[in-house]
């Protein structure tokens, strides 16, 4: 942690603005491209006040091919620059999978070690504002499944500048996932939590290292992204009950910090995976099965999961909040473990 005297409390989307301007300072390599990175300063906030600082030259305006500017990016990064690109939305993965699965990722490995990709992907991910299936997907176990890439996943203000400053920082392609919700924008409905507390110098947050966002003793939620923030809200609510809940952070998924995870499950006996991602084949299923291969009798109360079930996210509001994974359904889910 810092020790900073400074105060200020801002949000993720200036946090991760801040985080990639402070590494463009420092390294006259960095620099940004993507759909509407410059003088708007991304639709999602990620590159505010960062055209007028660095200009043209080093936050670039890309026209509309994912393929294009991604594959541009990899080459800048194999020849020892530090592009951060932003893929506008993660649900745009499908046009330009190639370059990302196959040559971002996988670069490093069949070169024998010799060419890195110090690379940064970033993209928004997440629902809850009625854009519909094609703009309100999380898709971060799609990533975590592929070999060659780490995966960073911010929940908060603090965490989303530092992870941003260690994922620029990293010799690895890094993918980093933000939340649209957790940005802290006041054009969409917004948890307080997306404004917080961040130093004003540089710092940076581990890759592969959880957080116990709140500690206690009865059920653990093991989570990440904007569903930190519910279950945050969820174990406030509880404890007025006499139910302690103890909220891991998981803040990455590549590396995956399964240490910390037994040892709040071993603790509480109790867990509920929560994830905005879809259920089959993700995130709660990994968890399931981290703590079986382990130890099962870690357990006093079988396994629980929530997550998205396998359709596409619905336009129409109730519909679409009859998927995501709530406040009222978190709650519900651990009172179920209670019983």
């Amino acid at each position: 942690m810092s020790t900073t005297t400074e105060t200020r409390r801002i949000t993720t989307a200036k946090a991760m603005a801040e985080g990639i301007g402070l590494e463009m300072q420092r390294d006259p390599n960095v620099f940004v491209m993507g759909e509407d990175v410059g003088a708007y300063g991304g639709i999602f906030g990620s590159t505010t006040d960062l055209f007028g600082e660095f200009g043209a030259d080093r936050v670039i305006d890309t026209p509309i091919s994912e393929t294009g500017f991604i594959g541009a990016g990899i080459g800048a990064a194999v020849e020892g620059l530090r592009p951060v690109v932003e893929l506008m939305f993660v649900d745009f993965y499908g046009v330009c999978m190639d370059q990302i699965s196959n040559h971002m990722a996988k670069i490093h490995y069949e070169s024998g070690g010799n060419v890195k990709v110090p690379m940064v992907l970033m993209t928004a991910t997440g629902g809850g504002y009625s854009d519909a299936a094609q703009h309100s997907q999380c898709l971060w176990g799609t990533f975590a499944h592929l070999p060659g890439m780490k995966v960073v996943v911010p929940s908060n203000p603090y965490d989303a500048k530092g992870l941003m400053i260690s994922a620029i920082q990293d010799d690895n392609p890094v993918m980093y996932m933000f939340h649209k919700g957790g940005q802290g924008l006041v054009w969409m409905e917004k948890n307080p939590r997306s404004i917080g507390e961040v130093p004003e110098e540089s710092y940076t947050v581990p890759i592969g290292k959880a957080a116990i966002a709140k500690e206690g003793s009865d059920v653990t939620i093991v989570t990440l992204s904007l569903s930190v923030q519910h279950s945050l809200d969820v174990a406030e609510e509880l404890e007025a009950e006499g139910i302690s809940v103890e909220v891991v952070d998981l803040r990455s998924l590549v590396p995956l910090d399964t240490e910390t995870v037994l040892e709040s499950v071993g603790k509480t006996g109790r867990v509920l995976v929560v994830d905005e991602d879809y259920k089959s084949f993700g995130l709660t299923g990994e968890i399931a099965a981290i703590i079986a291969e382990t130890d099962p009798g870690l357990l006093k109360k079988p396994f629980s999961r929530l997550a998205v079930p396998d359709v596409p996210i619905p336009y129409a509001r109730p519909l679409e909040y009859g998927i995501l994974p709530t406040r009222d359904k978190i709650k519900a889910a651990v009172k179920d473990l209670m019983a």
